[in-house]
């Protein structure tokens, strides 16, 4: 049985994740458990060293009061996070998935994502950032670090709203990457009956030509009702609008393909589609 694990928090796209979390539930018909984890951010830590600043008497005030505050704003967190779950549980329940779990952490959210990975065949996360402008491409983000981070597969919900995708669109570079995804791609339980587009960027060459038919081959062998795309031009422009003409869609990937050193220098082609796609994207390893 498939077990999903939604991560969520309070961020525009939340019933985005709530549903597509869902959708997957039902089309794996497996339990879904959703997570949100309560992070101690530096930015509202309370200040806990005054010496010399003030008079003791007045420190060890401002220190309760301080410490008041902090033990108010944790209770407040505790049941908005709480809400928040049930929301989900809700809304995932009226969408119907019948085995429905929720659950309130405290701690770094990437290492409970790692903590629990080995309970979850699928992870869905929302993705909140757009890049408008190169260099902000190379970001790190919760969704990278959570996909580097962990050996399941990822869904990122890139949208608003919630769309039923009408089918599967596959980014296809020859890697050894991308061949292990598009075979995982193939018998996938959540993608079972979705007809398939792979888009290679390559010129029409007579080996690019050759490769998108043993691609088509490869998946018609498996049933798989598919059609190949050569397409002209630099993957980074040329990938998001092409994806964008399939929508409702699922753009499908395999995970970073490239060096750490490389990343780090010119970022991944998954980096650069995750932060660029106007349709959810799941990474398969």
């Amino acid at each position: 049985m498939h077990k999903i694990l939604a991560c969520i928090d309070t961020r525009g796209n939340t019933d985005a994740v709530i549903d597509w979390s869902a959708w997957a539930a039902v089309r794996l018909q497996g339990p879904l458990e959703f997570l949100h984890v309560l992070e101690r951010h530096p930015e509202v830590a309370a200040v806990t060293d005054f010496s010399g600043a003030i008079g003791v008497d007045a420190q060890a005030s401002l220190l309760k009061d301080l410490s008041n505050h902090d033990e108010q704003r944790s209770v407040s967190l505790r049941e908005a996070g709480r809400a928040l779950l049930g929301h989900a549980r809700a809304r995932a329940a009226a969408a119907g998935v019948g085995q429905l779990d929720a659950r309130l952490r405290h701690g770094e959210f990437i290492e409970t994502a790692i903590e629990l990975q080995g309970e979850a065949d699928l992870f869905v996360l929302g993705e909140h950032h757009h890049a408008t402008a190169p260099d902000r491409l190379r970001a790190e983000h919760h969704v990278e670090q959570v996909i580097r981070g962990v050996s399941k597969p990822v869904l990122v919900a890139t949208a608003d709203a919630f769309e039923v995708p009408q089918r599967v669109v596959m980014a296809f570079d020859g890697s050894p990457g991308a061949r292990k995804a598009l075979a995982r791609m193939a018998r996938h339980p959540l993608l079972a009956g979705l007809p398939v587009m792979v888009a290679m960027v390559a010129p029409a060459t007579a080996p690019a030509r050759r490769q998108r038919d043993e691609v088509q081959a490869a998946l018609q062998a498996q049933g798989v009702v598919a059609e190949t795309r050569l397409v002209a031009g630099e993957p980074r422009q040329v990938l998001p609008e092409l994806v964008r003409q399939q929508a409702p869609a699922l753009l499908v990937m395999g995970a970073f393909g490239h060096s750490r050193l490389r990343r780090l220098l010119v970022g991944s082609l998954t980096t650069t589609l995750l932060r660029l796609s106007q349709v959810p994207v799941l990474i398969l390893r």
